[in-house]
């Protein structure tokens, strides 16, 4: 029996990158997908080779409208929600802060940071009831040490982590955890989005010399989603090749 047997996920950003490395984790494991992307083709192409126990759902996560029936949706797959792992996320620009327009702003505190509360509050609500739940949230490095030409994306990766820290003591005595993974430079293709000098400079921080894989971010999201993880809640796991010095 795989450790997350008959139970419902919700990952949002699921088309590419790190949330569909982390939907093909959890899959293994034993765990149905939903697979939520605002990329049709992406989530719905994704969703069809990994089989029918995924599932691609098309949404804003930006949306409360979105984000309310996507989780519901998933919830009325089989009647229950037991993980759900925010991944949707931009960098935006890279330039510095008196360079930024008001829309750079708005954008990102939209997509890394509003959503992640819409998502949780929409899920919360199903798993109270039930006394049983694991959110996983993906915050950044760069939400604790802060990286420059990307202030939006440090500011909004510094509100997820405290959103978690309070939405974990919220619901500490629920059955209900509330983590979040801090990763550092990850291969994806949101580092094609970056100015390579802004690249290069973030690697030179990790003492590893190398950037994550998405499938070292999968494996501990997949921990924290497990029985496993039963006495962590509101903690921030680094996954940043020695880079965290806190």
């Amino acid at each position: 029996m795989s450790r997350l047997d008959g139970r419902t996920a919700v990952v949002t950003g699921a088309g590419r990158g790190i949330g569909l490395a982390i939907s093909e984790r959890l899959l293994a494991d034993g765990a149905r997908v939903v697979m939520v992307d605002r990329d049709a083709a992406a989530v719905e192409g994704a969703a069809k080779r990994l089989g029918s126990d995924a599932r691609a759902i098309v949404a804003d996560v930006t949306r409360t409208t979105d984000v309310d029936r996507a989780v519901e949706t998933a919830h009325a797959w089989h009647r229950r929600l037991d993980i759900v792992v925010n991944n949707a996320g931009i960098t935006g620009r890279s330039f510095p802060t008196w360079e930024l327009t008001d829309e750079d702003w708005q954008q990102v505190i939209a997509v890394d940071l509003t959503s992640v509360f819409l998502v949780c509050r929409a899920a919360v609500r199903l798993m109270r009831p039930a006394r049983s739940g694991r959110i996983v949230n993906i915050a950044s490095i760069a939400g604790k040490e802060g990286n420059p030409t990307l202030v939006p994306y440090s500011t909004a990766k510094a509100g997820v982590i405290g959103l978690t820290k309070a939405l974990a003591k919220e619901v500490a005595t629920q059955g209900i955890l509330v983590n979040a993974v801090a990763p550092a430079v990850i291969g994806t293709e949101l580092l094609q989005q970056m100015e390579r000098s802004t690249v290069d400079m973030l690697v030179a921080k990790i003492p590893m010399g190398r950037v994550g894989k998405p499938e070292e971010v999968a494996a501990l999201v997949a921990w924290l989603a497990s029985d496993e993880c039963s006495f962590s809640t509101g903690a921030v796991y680094d996954l940043s090749g020695g880079r965290a010095t806190y």
